[in-house]
């Protein structure tokens, strides 16, 4: 047995998150108090700086093996460590931090963890420990079959894009596949086609790719390099956004290391297959989100959104054929290459395929990452995961897609996640991430501040997004002054059909979708005297027996 297996076997080995949403809540103090206390009690411990296990209410979350598994407490901080110790938490001792084992808190144990099945396992750069976990599966069963062969499995699974059109996976990649590489300019080198991952993740309420990114880069790594052999692309670009300096660090040190391991190169794993992978920073702007925009800032220009067509499928990085998925389409492709394209399909509904990690956040009491199949519905996601509102108050609205999507209602709470029945009533699932409200939310100010967003990051390319959105943020504010409304609103709903059928991208698009939910749904906020005096301020969600607090979890 090695020291290794040793440790685990006799409960020595804790793990201490390095996620950056565990960094920034104290998890590296808390990783050297464990160490300080260890060295003054003369105990041998392995400490693994394992990624996040999703759940930020709780972190950091240390976890400790035992003979009866790995038994999770949280929140730590460094204050709790002595305590922890002295409650002999090394053998899963009982304390007032104690959660039990951690696959077994309900937050945890009822998700479908597909894409983030390995996330905050072990030590994110430790490929060992992520081929025995079932990673790099997928790769192999891919480098064993035809290009075409792997195509259709993609497309077979019902894999969407996880962005904001949920776009099929399979055709895109069938598109890039079937159009003839582009020649190289300097006539140098052999014709190419390119997979490129968007990781510019800039939604609010959106951290799945970071966390995915920092937890467990191999699924991305390895996705990526099954795009390249299904679609004869050799060469692959990830492109962060520079404000993730954490995953940069891990992604590139993954990258490092799969290329030593012959998961990336001239010739993966000895298949003569080639595939090369580098990582680019982005700069900060959100418009490079929009994939035309992406690849101009990633040609080195500014970011700006191309005329369409042609598809970047067709042409797209430097002329070529290109693949271009977000982090999180990527990361799916492994299990749906290690399980076959039914087992994928068992999971979700209608066209909806498969899992979507769900991004909790705003005002609401436990925050975090829950992956389930689709068709698990707002409510259940408010309430019996996330467990209400931090405050206590009602939830009033939901913002679901990021700042683009439509504000949600408490009558659409029992709506299932589900890519068709969003679109049903004008709102989209997006990334997964979901922003609650409680009672006191002013929604005028919100619809405003998707105007004065719109404005702020547009690229400059067209005029309905250019000018018609700092134009919306001047009628919304009159609207609000009781200005003429009737007159206002009329000009709003106007200039927002304008935006909606005139822009060159979803960002002038989608600005709409915000700022037309909370006009329909929540008219009393944009009349003065009901927003001075609190009006509409009291619709409350009543919270039956079912969604109480989840045991085992305060």
């Amino acid at each position: 047995m090695s020291a290794t297996s040793a440790a685990t076997a006799n409960g020595l080995t804790v793990y201490v998150p390095r996620d950056a949403s565990a960094l920034s809540l104290g998890a590296e103090r808390v990783a050297r108090a464990m160490a300080e206390q260890a060295r003054q009690r003369g105990l041998d411990i392995r400490l693994v700086r394992n990624g996040s296990r999703g759940l930020l209410w709780a972190e950091p979350l240390v976890e400790v093996q035992t003979p009866a598994g790995r038994i999770a407490y949280g929140p730590v901080r460094a204050a709790d460590v002595g305590a922890l110790f002295d409650a002999g938490f090394l053998q899963g001792g009982a304390h007032a931090l104690r959660l039990g084992p951690t696959e077994e808190i309900p937050y945890l144990k009822r998700q479908e963890r597909l894409c983030f099945a390995r996330v905050g396992l072990d030590d994110p750069l430790d490929l060992d420990a992520y081929v025995a976990a079932g990673g790099f599966a997928g790769l192999r069963n891919a480098l064993a079959i035809a290009p075409a062969a792997i195509v259709k499995a993609v497309t077979d699974s019902g894999l969407r894009g996880r962005g904001g059109a949920a776009f099929p996976t399979g055709i895109k990649w069938k598109t890039v596949l079937d159009t003839p590489a582009a020649p190289d300019p300097a006539g140098a080198g052999p014709p190419r086609k390119y997979v490129v991952c968007n990781a510019d993740e800039g939604d609010s309420g959106t951290f799945s790719d970071r966390m995915l990114m920092e937890g467990d880069p191999f699924t991305l790594v390895e996705g990526m390099a099954i795009a390249g052999i299904a679609c004869g692309a050799a060469q692959g670009y990830i492109y962060l956004r520079c404000e993730y300096p954490h995953a940069q660090r891990t992604l590139a040190r993954a990258i490092e290391i799969a290329r030593a391991r012959g998961y990336l190169g001239a010739d993966l794993l000895g298949s003569g297959r080639c595939f090369e992978l580098e990582l680019r920073l982005g700069a900060g702007a959100y418009i490079c989100g929009e994939e035309t925009a992406l690849l101009e800032s990633l040609e080195g220009r500014r970011g700006q959104v191309r005329f369409r067509p042609p598809l970047p499928a067709v042409k797209g990085l430097f002329g070529a054929p290109t693949v271009l998925n977000n982090v999180i389409t990527f990361a799916s492709v492994p299990a749906v290459l290690a399980g076959g394209a039914e087992y994928y399909r068992e999971f979700g509904l209608g066209r909806s395929r498969g899992t979507l990690p769900i991004q909790l956040a705003g005002n609401i009491r436990r925050g975090g990452l829950v992956e389930k199949a689709f068709g698990v519905s707002l409510g259940e996601l408010l309430y019996d995961y996330g467990g209400g509102s931090r405050s206590g108050r009602p939830i009033r609205a939901v913002q679901v897609g990021g700042p683009l999507g439509a504000y949600l209602p408490e009558s659409r709470f029992d709506t299932p996640l589900d890519y068709e029945a969003f679109a049903g009533f004008g709102a989209m699932l997006g990334h997964g991430g979901i922003v609650a409200f409680d009672d006191s939310v002013d929604m005028a100010a919100q619809a405003r501040f998707a105007m004065e967003f719109c404005a702020a990051e547009s690229c400059g390319k067209c005029t309905p997004c250019r000018i018609g959105s700092t134009r919306g943020v001047e009628v919304i504010d009159r609207l609000r002054a009781g200005q003429q409304p009737q007159a206002q609103e009329a000009l709003l709903r106007d200039l927002c059909e304008t935006l909606t059928h005139g822009s060159l991208c979803a960002l002038g698009g989608l600005t709409p979708a915000p700022v037309l939910s909370a006009l329909n749904h929540f008219p009393e906020d944009f009349k003065t005297g009901n927003r001075e005096s609190g009006i509409g301020r009291k619709a409350a969600f009543t919270t039956p027996d079912s969604r109480l607090p989840i045991p085992g979890t305060e």
